[in-house]
């Protein structure tokens, strides 16, 4: 290995190992350096001469406000780097592969995954200096062109999965939305005990009838809003009180919960055992609560008698699409549009043209 001039370097302390028997170097990097040893292929690269994909901007500012909201509770895993250049690793005696890794000041070193965190720890500093203190991980591995960088950017993110909705839901204790949801699926009725936790999709043989996600994602549309900590016991004292009041008008529900029908059943012919129904429910509330604050509970009890099958025609053109149950937004506001119809609750101008636009025709 080429001497590297520790004068002109940058030293970090590190652990050698080797990896399809190239050696690879992991080190503890203070924030403050990271802008400034880091390089990133800009856009007018054309893609086949970039080892990257090129950055996207809007991805950053939720990771800045990540990093700035939490300063002594926060994590960021490893950014993944290639060193242009030959370094030096000088092991410590009887260490065993301990030492400091000096790379020269004049390197190129280029990121192969870990761009957009280290965009945001750019941006973060320059609001929050001493978070310089700080440090990341870097797995260094030394270049060997392009072509290698391009393999191992292809090798990094062939394999990233990124967590279902439910289980970063499940898992995210930071998240007002995703605590509530998660209260909700563990103590009140229609939830507990009928919620799957970890994945976004219920599969064919399951004995649960809603997801986490989906509790999420109706219960914020049933607030208009995501919960916050100054507002978080109020939010939760009327999403309890709206779906334990929605329970008791769904017979079908009742009947999971009791297990004297399969959830299996109810998804083969109901709407309502489906995540469209879920939020469909939770969009109806949102103009219960606003519109009548004092009747809602009483103008709800006509959804006993509301035809949820699949096969009611009110439905087949709202829910429905080529003959399976739509995702869209507009499905789910068009089912709405029907369950505030059985409920004498009329539409908006703005949800009158979407009859118009989408049933009528």
């Amino acid at each position: 290995m080429a001497s590297v001039d520790a004068d002109y370097c940058y030293s970090f302390p590190a652990i050698r190992g080797i990896q399809a028997g190239r050696p690879f170097y992991i080190a503890t990097c203070p924030m403050r350096i990271i802008p400034k040893i880091f390089s990133f292929d800009e856009n007018d690269v054309p893609p086949e001469l970039r080892a990257q994909r090129t950055l996207n901007k809007s991805r950053i500012p939720e990771m800045v406000r990540y990093l700035l909201e939490n300063p002594k509770d926060y994590v960021f895993s490893a950014l993944t780097a290639s060193i242009a250049v030959d370094v030096q690793f000088d092991e410590f005696p009887d260490s065993n592969n301990l030492g400091t890794l000096c790379v020269p000041m004049d390197a190129q070193i280029l990121i192969n995954d870990g761009q957009h965190r280290r965009k945001a720890i750019e941006d973060a500093l320059d609001a929050r200096p001493e978070l310089g203190q700080d440090n990341i991980p870097v797995l260094f591995f030394v270049d060997e062109g392009l072509k290698r960088s391009q393999q191992m950017f292809a090798d990094l993110n062939k394999y990233a999965i990124r967590p279902s909705p439910s289980l970063a839901s499940l898992y995210d204790h930071r998240d007002a939305s995703s605590n509530l949801a998660r209260y909700l699926a563990m103590s009140i009725e229609p939830f507990v005990g009928m919620t799957e936790l970890e994945k976004s999709s219920i599969s064919q043989r399951s004995n649960k009838l809603f997801t986490l996600s989906s509790i999420k994602q109706a219960t914020r549309a049933l607030l208009g809003k995501d919960p916050k900590e100054n507002n978080f016991e109020e939010c939760t004292q009327i999403a309890t009180q709206y779906w334990q009041a929605i329970f008791n008008v769904m017979p079908d529900w009742q009947l999971a919960a009791k297990k004297e029908v399969s959830p299996v059943q109810l998804r083969q012919d109901y709407v309502h055992a489906h995540g469209i129904g879920l939020q469909a429910l939770g969009q109806l509330g949102y103009t219960l609560l606003k519109d009548y604050p004092e009747q809602w509970p009483e103008k709800i009890a006509a959804l006993k008698t509301f035809n949820w099958r699949r096969n009611n025609p009110d439905l087949i053109k709202r829910a429905m699409q080529h003959g399976k149950l739509s995702k869209t937004n507009t499905a789910i506001q068009l089912t709405c549009n029907a369950l505030k119809t059985a409920l004498s609750i009329p539409l908006t101008p703005e949800e009158q043209e979407l009859e118009a636009q989408m049933v009528a025709s």
